[in-house]
């Protein structure tokens, strides 16, 4: 039996295609143009793939500014997303995106994760490492079974504002930033009304997890975040990025390196600044 639980390679992918407890779900979204990746989904996806949509699906936009650009999903939405895409406890799921994981192949990782759901993985590479291989891609509308999914978040592996204030007097290490180094030194903010990060945060943007568009080696990604968290458990790390969706990256990255458990400031950089009351920092450090 299949048992991803990171990343997996487009090879080993296609040669479990067809398995009966494999669910695809296509997950390409791009800030720009939020209707693309379901455009692009329609046009060609990987075999039975159904598409997950970032706003509608990992997101809750009913929700307050406050808890940042893309506010989780309520669980009992989460579990109707789950069934129309297929999806059943114990199913091996693998999201892709169009090519790194983190808009937002990652997300739905991390969702499923925070339901106890372990067989749950990235396509490495996304759709662009699938076509660089001359991998099958389907145009026809898939014909997915309905899955069945009944399940709550861990609300443990979440953290809020208050828990972020609280530890703001701590060393810097215990909360990382995935955001591009420009935005996290406020030289430029494109998405959200102020610039910098958040005191004491340490910059990791989801771009030095890559080599070559892949997955860095679990030895390099532990020895890379452990340079950065120091004798932190995992647990007591806190994630955070624009707004709680590329962050997800740094998580499925800390967890190919075994150092899984870290927590998600959900609302991250965008939630933070929706109360201006709170402290700003900017430059390279904190």
């Amino acid at each position: 039996m299949i048992n991803w639980s990171t990343v997996v390679a487009a090879a080993d992918l296609a040669a479990a295609l067809g398995q009966p407890d494999l669910v695809l779900v296509d997950c390409r979204h791009a800030l720009a143009d939020p209707d693309a990746g379901e455009a692009a989904w329609r046009v060609a996806h990987l075999p039975g793939a159904g598409h997950a949509h970032l706003d509608r699906d990992l997101s809750d936009h009913r929700k307050p500014r406050a808890l940042g650009r893309h506010p989780l999903p309520d669980a009992a939405d989460f579990n109707r997303t789950l069934a129309r895409l297929g999806v059943r406890p114990g199913a091996q799921v693998v999201a892709y995106d169009a090519g790194d994981g983190s808009m937002a192949a990652a997300r739905l990782w991390w969702l499923l994760r925070l339901m106890g759901h372990r067989r749950v993985a990235v396509l490495d590479g996304g759709v662009a490492a699938w076509q660089a291989l001359g991998l099958p891609m389907e145009s026809v509308p898939p014909a997915i079974a309905p899955g069945h999914y009944d399940a709550a978040f861990d609300e443990r592996g979440i953290a809020t504002a208050q828990d972020v204030e609280a530890r703001l007097g701590e060393a810097a290490g215990w909360l990382v930033d995935a955001r591009a180094p420009e935005r996290f030194r406020g030289d430029v903010e494109p998405l959200d009304p102020v610039a910098g990060h958040i005191p004491g945060a340490v910059n990791r943007p989801l771009s030095a997890n890559l080599s070559g568009g892949r997955m860095k080696p679990p030895e390099t990604l532990r020895a890379e975040f452990l340079a950065i968290i120091g004798p932190r458990a995992p647990a007591e790390v806190v994630l955070s990025c624009g707004s709680g969706v590329t962050a997800c990256h740094n998580l499925l990255a800390m967890a190919h390196a075994g150092l899984d458990g870290a927590r998600l400031y959900a609302g991250s950089w965008s939630g933070w600044v929706s109360d201006p009351s709170r402290p700003v920092a900017r430059g390279a450090t904190s």
